[in-house]
């Protein structure tokens, strides 16, 4: 856990590869119990996730929290939606950017805050093929410049 009392249970690497991030949310996480022991475990998976707008409320689909082992019923569905909560005003600047701009929500990380379950998504528009090898290749001076410093 780190000093600020925050414990990251799973995080979406490959969406900065993927997306320009232009503007981060925090939100929180309507969880049934199970859901909330499962991704104390870590067992969480943000990978193909994402969120929508739906009538005024943001949700997160595709977004997979294993089963719960110990639960003997009552266990959640693990590709279930999950309704964020976020203040009007956000809701209402993401749904503006979103519908103008042509930007996607993608979720970044999950994680407990002073134990909480919270998710980080971000306004994200899409990187096409030749900004990904400019990414790569970024990537790449930058890990042999660390190499070469290593060195001396």
């Amino acid at each position: 856990m780190s000093p600020e009392g925050i414990k990251i249970v799973a995080e979406n690497r490959k969406a900065r590869y993927d997306y320009h991030i232009e503007d981060k949310f925090e939100a929180g996480m309507v969880l049934m119990g199970t859901e909330v022991k499962s991704l104390r475990r870590g067992r969480c998976n943000l990978k193909d996730s994402y969120a929508r707008i739906i009538n005024g409320e943001v949700w997160v689909l595709n977004m997979h929290i294993g089963p719960y082992p110990f639960a003997y019923y009552n266990n959640h569905e693990p590709r279930r939606q999950r309704k964020l909560l976020l203040h009007k005003s956000e809701i209402k600047k993401l749904y503006g950017k979103v519908n103008e701009m042509g930007l996607s929500l993608i979720p970044l990380r999950v994680y407990f805050k002073k134990g909480k379950a919270k998710i980080l998504i971000a306004l994200a528009r899409g990187k096409k093929k030749h900004d990904k090898r400019e990414t790569i290749r970024r990537r790449d001076e930058q890990r042999d410049l660390d190499r070469a410093m290593r060195r001396y």
